[in-house]
């Protein structure tokens, strides 16, 4: 009765909502702090990156000429970059943060029996989380960012234009691409612990797979030329691990210790 009562089309009970929400809020400050953290540490090394970069041949097809336009552009280029890793960490962390303590947070939410945070739970997440966000940076560095960047050129060219890049909006699509990458690449890790600690369900997601493929190629269209090979190769990636972590899931179903 208390499940027909408080669930949804197989998400959490309103108590284990609300108490995912107040957790998320209780962390405000850390993820303030990680934020604060990650652009001071950032800023300085900014520099160095925007050097690493514009002598990356991947980064830079042939026949593209990379200029400046306005006097400000480096400086502004310097906090767009150090806002973006810096926003990329706190994300990071609140999806870490969520995969390892959300069957805590929504077990004492609906009081009922609270799980033990374990030391092998600790490193699996966090094994996990690195491994795909290399994974996800690997991705977009070796075969996203030189495929769009090799399209652009070559739309250009096809249209008789010569292609100049202002230095602001290359790095800004770039840093875009593997900030959404390394991030993009965590949900399937949030989902399996989510559907683990009783968050939502798999039916959930199998059951909406329609609505999840066109939110991945939307984001993938926003993120890069729209036409559908492109969407794909941006938003495919996510929905591919997210239905191979559905499917650890269930294989794994029985071992209520990861």
């Amino acid at each position: 009765m208390e499940r027909e009562s408080s669930d949804f089309k197989g998400l959490v009970s309103r108590a284990g909502m609300r108490g995912v929400v107040g957790h998320i809020k209780s962390r405000s400050r850390a993820l303030a702090l990680v934020f604060f953290f990650g652009f001071v540490i950032s800023y300085p090394l900014t520099e160095r990156m925007i050097l690493w970069a514009s002598g990356n041949g991947e980064w830079r097809p042939d026949g593209v000429e990379i200029i400046i336009v306005q006097p400000m552009e480096l400086i502004l280029l310097k906090l767009k970059i150090s806002v973006n890793l810096a926003l990329g960490a706190s994300i990071l962390a609140l999806i870490g943060d969520l995969s390892l303590n959300g069957s805590r947070v929504i077990s004492r939410a609906k009081r009922s029996a609270i799980s033990e945070r374990t030391p092998l739970k600790l490193a699996i997440v966090t094994a996990s989380s690195v491994g795909l966000g290399v994974f996800g940076l690997t991705y977009a560095n070796n075969v996203l960012i030189p495929f769009l960047l090799e399209y652009l050129v070559e739309d250009s060219s096809s249209a008789g234009i010569d292609a100049t890049w202002q230095v602001g909006s290359w790095l800004g699509f770039i840093l875009g691409l593997l900030t959404a990458s390394a991030v993009g690449f965590q949900v399937p890790l949030l989902a399996f612990m989510m559907i683990r600690a009783g968050f939502l369900t798999s039916e959930l997601i199998t059951d909406n797979r329609s609505l999840l493929w066109f939110s991945a190629l939307a984001a993938g269209a926003f993120l890069s030329p729209p036409d559908p090979l492109s969407m794909f190769l941006v938003g495919g990636p996510v929905v591919i691990l997210m239905e191979f972590a559905i499917i650890l899931e269930r294989l794994t179903r029985v071992d209520h210790g990861v």
